[in-house]
Parts: C-alpha cells; sequence; structure tokens
C-alpha cells in the first residue's frame, strides 16, 4: 500500500509538472483592440534587418514571432533603393520638399546627398529601435507588397519614433495620419508633426542643414505643377469606367484621383479614412471629409469594394 501511494506521488508530481510546462508554453492570449483608438498594442517588438528596410519602413518581429513590415503614420524618409521610376519620382518629390535639388554641381551630386540622408535616417531608426520596443496598429493595409502595415512605434525608452525622426530633420512630416496610440485626434496630429518640422527646420537639423532657402519654395511649386500635370495627362484617358471601377479599398492616391471630383486633398482623406477601418459599404465614402450627395451620386458607379462584396455575395 506504501508503495502504491509512493507511485501514485510520483505520478501525481510529474503530471502536474507537465502541465505546467504545457501552460507556460502556451501561447499568450491574442491582443484585444482598443475601444477608444481601435489600435492593437504588442509590446517587446524586435527590429530586423532586412535589404529593404529604410527610416520609416522596415521588419519587425512580434511577440508571437511573426514578421510583418511596418510603415510609420505621419511621417515620410528620404528614399534609399531606387529600382523603378516611382521611387525616383518619389527621391524628386522628397528632394524638392526639403530644397535640395539643386545641392552640389550636378542632379547626381544632389541624389547622391538625399540617399545619403536617406540613409542616416535608417541608422537612426536601427539604433534607436535596438532594444524591444512597442508597436501599435490597426493592421491597416500600408501597401508595397507583402504584409505591410501602418504603425506606431515608441522606443524601449518610452519616446515616438515618427517624433523622433521629424525633430532630427531625417523625416517630413507627410503620409497617412490617423488618431494616435496616445487618443490624439488626426488633424490635431497633422498640427504637432508639422510644428516638429518647423522646429527641426529653423534649428537646420539633419537634412534641413542642407536646404536652399531661396530655392524651396520654386521647387515645391514646381512639385505641385508637375503633379498637376500628370492628373491632367491621366484624365485626358480617362481609365475609370463602371466596368473598370476603383477599389477604395485598395487603390493609391494617384488612382483615386482619377475619380471625378477627387484632387490629391480628397484622395488623402479617403486614404486616412480607410487607415482607421475599411469601407464597409459605397455610402461610407459621404463619411469622408468634402465628399457631399452631389460628389457621391458621380463617384458611386465608379468604385467597388470588390472583397466584401464578393463575402456578401457568398
Amino acid at each position: 500500500m506504501a508503495h502504491f501511494k509512493s507511485s501514485f506521488g510520483i505520478f501525481r508530481a510529474v503530471l502536474c509538472w507537465l502541465l505546467s510546462v504545457h501552460i507556460s508554453e502556451a501561447e499568450p492570449p491574442a491582443p484585444q483592440a482598443d475601444p477608444e483608438t481601435g489600435l492593437y498594442r504588442y509590446d517587446s517588438c524586435i527590429y530586423i534587418e532586412a535589404a529593404w528596410n529604410d527610416g520609416d519602413s522596415f521588419q519587425v518581429q512580434l511577440p508571437s514571432g511573426e514578421r510583418v513590415a511596418a510603415r510609420l503614420y505621419q511621417v515620410d524618409t528620404i528614399e534609399t533603393s531606387i529600382h523603378d521610376t516611382t521611387a525616383a519620382r518619389r527621391l524628386r518629390a522628397q528632394r524638392r520638399y526639403f530644397g535640395i535639388s539643386d545641392y552640389g554641381e550636378t542632379a547626381r551630386d544632389s541624389i547622391e546627398k538625399a540617399i545619403e540622408l536617406g540613409e542616416a535616417a535608417t541608422a537612426f531608426t536601427r539604433e534607436k529601435l535596438a532594444e524591444p520596443f512597442t508597436l501599435w496598429t490597426s493592421h491597416a493595409d500600408a501597401r508595397g507588397g507583402g504584409n505591410r502595415i501602418y504603425v506606431f512605434i515608441e522606443t524601449g525608452e518610452g519616446h515616438a519614433l515618427a517624433d523622433l525622426l521629424v525633430k532630427a530633420g531625417l523625416a517630413r512630416a507627410f503620409g497617412v495620419y490617423r488618431q494616435t496610440h496616445r487618443s490624439i485626434s488626426q488633424s490635431e496630429s497633422i498640427e504637432r508633426m508639422q510644428d516638429l518640422e518647423l522646429a527641426a527646420a529653423a534649428g537646420r537639423r539633419g537634412v534641413w542643414a542642407f536646404t536652399d532657402w531661396d530655392a524651396l519654395p520654386d521647387e515645391r511649386l514646381a512639385e505641385r505643377l508637375e503633379l498637376e500635370e500628370l492628373r491632367v495627362a491621366m484624365r485626358s484617358e480617362p481609365q475609370v469606367t463602371e466596368a473598370n471601377p476603383v477599389n477604395l479599398n485598395k487603390a493609391d492616391a494617384a488612382t483615386l484621383q482619377q475619380l471625378p471630383g477627387i484632387g490629391p486633398a480628397l484622395a488623402a482623406r479617403i486614404v486616412e479614412y480607410r487607415a482607421n477601418q475599411p469601407f464597409r459599404s459605397k455610402a461610407d465614402l459621404k463619411k469622408v471629409s468634402g465628399i457631399g450627395a452631389r460628389t457621391f451620386e458621380s463617384l458611386e458607379p465608379l468604385v467597388t469594394l470588390a472583397e466584401i462584396e464578393d463575402k456578401a455575395a457568398n
């Protein structure tokens, strides 16, 4: 009998140990979206080196081990990899924005300096994320291929990475905005980031140290005129028809501007809206500031939510 009790005790101890191991190895509960901001929080994230990383887009490993391509809200750093005309145009727009298109003796000098400054932003981000950090996201699609999502990030020291980049003069306050993880509204977030950019420019920090202030107004004007010319050219041969509608949840800003009555500002607002939540119906367009009943009437037959509509049909 004593032998039986001893064996049973050993069995129970082993069973308890096995259960404790199983529980400790179980995956942590899935994060829940904050009811106020709609953002999911991920602690102890890790920066992962990748050839395509730059200052505002980089690979991140979540606590679960899943790897995602993170794209920062609120900011835009200079391109470092120019492999197609789209990236080349974006680099030119960035050089014009910072007023460095005329840096050096030739266009090549300006391009090389811009890429060098973009690489400085990449190094800055890598350094600030050397320790585990916290990431917030609504899992909004940031486009660009792969599992690329818009994110807010705070470093291990509790500083917003987007703020640090703009303060250092290594990023412009430009991109997609939404309510932040600290419940700062979209409009206030835009104003705040522009103020940080102004302070960096006044202090001639980062890229701003190379700005030609006399040439800057003309450089930005040239960019605006060129964009308008492209829009006119694109609208001269309409690519959007009822038979070929625009997907509101997938189209980029340039494609959205092919729609009647949609210019840069409204296209940006549409992108910002879906960064918070996808369009569930065409009528959601009327929730975008600036789109009234008449504009919506002209847009309705030219837009689609193909994936959502397909699911509803099934």
